[in-house]
């Protein structure tokens, strides 16, 4: 594989596929995630310094910044030698193909795998464990996986696991299930948690997005608008913040 001068690349049909135009994230932009942004920052320059770095799972509400605060480490540090390799959920098994041939290379490289969640039979489970663990043969010092997830534990949660849970010398302990969900998710060093939004800091989302867009209306009937447009989405994310700021900006004037 030639790197070249791409920074982002996707795993398709079996080879990396380089992304000619990359969406560009800038931690500036970013907001009510400050401690996240700094622990993850910190984290990817311990990695372009070859220096001991953690894999990293992102968890919680939807249209959070989770996404979005991966791709701005590439923004951040793709000057230092970081590249971004974008996987999906479903080509997990594939991951020692994947992971093979970036080994060779000088510049480091996060495997990014977005909104992932696997059932406990998933083929993928295996490869993933392996990827972040390392089975008869080393994991790549210069491979990274950043994985972003709704569920923290990565798996369904079912109600049928409640029932495994057994008392042993006064203490709760999980049964077989969970124990496998826990295994899979404890091997990310790092885990970053993004709650929902507040009203107020949603408000403000909206408010910088119209800003953004041309748009310096902001009064108490937009509010209102905004906010029904959450309650429609029942999310008050930073996402629906972005939609409905487009939507407003659009529309404006006609």
């Amino acid at each position: 594989m030639k790197t070249g001068k791409y920074n982002a690349f996707r795993w398709r049909k079996g080879e990396l596929e380089p992304v000619k135009y990359p969406h560009e994230v800038r931690l500036r932009d970013l907001l009510w995630i400050d401690a996240q942004k700094e622990i993850l920052r910190q984290n990817t320059l311990q990695f372009v310094r070859r220096r001991p770095a953690n894999h990293a799972l992102l968890t919680g509400a939807r249209g959070t910044g989770k996404s979005s605060l991966v791709k701005a480490m590439l923004a951040e540090f793709a000057p230092k030698g970081l590249r971004l390799v974008e996987v999906a959920a479903q080509d997990l098994p594939q991951l020692p193909e994947i992971v093979r041939p970036l080994r060779e290379h000088a510049e480091r490289f996060v495997l990014y795998v977005d909104d992932f969640s696997v059932a406990a039979n998933d083929p993928g489970l295996a490869a993933l464990k392996a990827a972040l663990d390392g089975d008869i043969e080393a994991p790549p010092d210069n491979v990274l996986i950043y994985a972003t997830s709704n569920r923290r534990h990565l798996m369904p949660e079912i109600k049928a696991e409640n029932e495994e849970y057994r008392w042993v010398e006064g203490e709760l302990h999980p049964g077989e299930s969970t124990e496998e969900k826990i295994s899979l998710s404890e091997r990310f060093g790092l885990w970053l948690s993004f709650p929902p939004f507040t009203q107020d800091q949603y408000l403000e989302l909206v408010r910088r997005h119209l800003r953004r867009l041309g748009v310096t209306r902001w009064n108490t009937e937009l509010q209102q608008e905004a906010l029904r447009w959450a309650l429609a989405r029942a999310s008050r994310s930073g996402r629906v913040a972005m939609q409905f700021a487009c939507h407003c900006a659009g529309s404006h004037g006609t």
